[in-house]
């Protein structure tokens, strides 16, 4: 019998997910308190293109976390050390030049946290590659913002230092610097939009539910086909029930089949609590999972195949945004209450 839904691995990374949103929200605090202080005008526009930019991915990041499917608080530690950059941040103590400062070495902590979690992604499961995909978009920009600052840093230290400007041509030394990044990072490309649309999230949800299905397959180990269908329980449950609360009442007057669509997701979360009883190294279990991918699979057909087109051509790119934006907010608190319900 599958005794519990958790595991070790996923929490730590889960962990590490909520250390970069707070820390993220600490970035944002800092570039708001810069630009009060600022007073030179290129540097100020700099700034605030780079606080629109970790705006943005705050909300990418929220995605990166719904999506992964396990949410935790984050670490003591890296609460206790927010808490100290903030007051040091608001405080008197630092000059601008010497918070900046800061600021780049808090961006470096974040993009090694980012690349440590797909390292870490590669080792756990597939399942978590795709779930985090949109974090490769965070952890470029805050590499290219890493050089912007070391523009800034320069421009102020000297200034602070000499009384005096800095040479010309550095802006053009950071832009070739980006530039330099885009070529390493290669197919990376930024997200400009400050939200995915609900047909995004929705594909990415399938796509991480066929990678699971695969995963469980794939081994003999009981240990992992727990670790998997425990994901798989989760995800599925969550997305059917977010499903049922935003997707469906939406198009539920441009689509005649809604009905069944409701009646396919009660099926896939009878089946799934079915299944969770039942023992993984079982040969029955094997067996119940196919019977649901087969389940899964004729849903995300008719999903993607009917429902789409209906959210396409009957809602407007703003509402497609809205609608996922409370998609992710329900999955969210969805997630949030299965995490009591399983302790």
């Amino acid at each position: 019998m599958v005794t519990t839904l958790d595991d070790s691995k996923r929490q730590a990374i889960a962990t590490q997910l909520a250390d970069i949103k707070a820390l993220q929200n600490l970035l944002i605090h800092n570039e708001q308190q810069f630009i009060k202080d600022c007073t030179d005008d290129d540097i100020c526009q700099r700034l605030q293109d780079m606080l629109k930019e970790d705006h943005k991915n705050l909300g990418v990041i929220d995605t990166v976390i719904v999506q992964y499917g396990v949410q935790e608080e984050p670490n003591k530690t890296t609460q206790k050390l927010i808490e100290q950059v903030q007051e040091l941040m608001e405080g008197s103590e630092l000059t601008l030049f010497e918070k900046v400062r800061e600021q780049e070495l808090l961006k470096h902590k974040q993009t090694m946290a980012g690349l440590l979690i797909h390292k870490a992604a590669q080792v756990v499961g597939a399942d978590i590659e795709a779930a985090i995909t949109p974090l490769n978009t965070v952890n470029f920009e805050n590499r290219a913002h890493q050089e912007q600052l070391k523009g800034i840093i320069e421009i102020l230290g000297v200034r602070e230092l000499t009384g005096k400007q800095p040479k010309q041509g550095l802006w053009a030394r950071v832009e070739d610097g980006i530039a330099a990044l885009t070529g390493v990072v290669g197919t990376v490309v930024t997200r400009s939009d400050d939200e995915m649309s609900i047909r995004d999230l929705l594909l990415m949800d399938h796509t991480k539910a066929d990678i699971l299905f695969v995963e469980i397959f794939s081994t003999d180990d009981p240990q992992k086909i727990q670790e998997y269908f425990g994901q798989l329980y989760k995800d599925l449950k969550v997305h059917g029930m977010a499903e049922e609360e935003v997707i469906y009442p939406a198009i539920r007057q441009y689509y005649d089949l809604t009905d069944e669509i409701y009646a396919q997701t009660d099926t896939v979360m009878d089946m799934l609590d079915e299944i969770k009883a039942l023992d993984p190294a079982s040969s029955e279990f094997k067996v119940k999972v196919e019977q649901l991918r087969t389940a899964v699979r004729i849903h995300i057909n008719q999903e993607e195949q009917d429902i789409f087109p209906q959210l396409r051509h009957n809602f407007s790119h703003e509402q497609q945004k809205q609608m996922a934006s409370n998609f992710k907010t329900v999955k969210s608190q969805l997630q949030q209450q299965m995490n009591i319900q399983l302790t």
